[in-house]
């Protein structure tokens, strides 16, 4: 092999090289395009999840948070008087009347690794709302537990002490929610 031919062998062999090596980062580029692709339509899909699911989690809670203050009053005047005097009559119970959350678009989020895709703000903030809803069906799971041991009338304290806590809370999930609705709207306009 004479000089030429060598250097022409090897001005080949470092084409090819550079050509696949180009070839393979395109190709690379490409394939995190549509991983991005992906995770932002997974997060946009998640998060439009979260905001349909938030507002039937609230407009469940502002269905019930008035009845649950209500009934709280009436339990707490029932212990204020007299032991010789009180009547349960005075207490008007319509039932528990819980809420009972709806979670799918967090559980979705959580198996698909979504949130990560997510402002961490708007992460951290909805953890904790649906932290909250975890507590309030946690209480809720109990109280119900206790009234199939005794009945509601014999069971004031209980549910005192249920209705005392979610009185609480529902105002806290409210506030939640309208705090967390104004962002997701925000996420949501700035992916588009």
């Amino acid at each position: 092999m004479d000089k030429a031919s060598r250097s022409g062998w090897l001005l080949k062999i470092v084409l090819e090289v550079v050509l696949i090596s180009l070839g393979v980062f395109l190709a690379l580029m490409a394939e995190q395009w549509r991983e991005r692709a992906r995770d932002r339509e997974l997060a946009e899909a998640s998060l439009r999840g979260f905001r349909s699911e938030i507002l039937r989690n609230r407009k469940a809670v502002e269905g019930v948070k008035d009845y649950h203050a209500g009934l709280l009053k009436e339990l707490r005047a029932y212990f204020a008087a007299d032991p010789k005097k009180r009547t349960a009559e005075n207490i008007q119970i319509r039932g528990l009347q819980p809420v009972f959350f709806e979670q799918t678009a967090w559980d979705l989020a959580l198996a698909t690794q979504a949130l990560a895709h997510i402002d961490p703000d708007l992460a951290l903030g909805l953890s904790r709302a649906y932290g909250l809803q975890r507590t309030y069906l946690g209480m809720t799971g109990g109280i119900m537990q206790a009234i199939y041991l005794r009945p509601m009338e014999e069971n004031f304290e209980g549910l005192t002490s249920y209705y005392g806590d979610i009185v609480l809370w529902e105002p806290q999930l409210l506030q939640m929610y309208d705090e967390l609705v104004p962002q997701i709207d925000r996420a949501l306009g700035e992916r588009r």
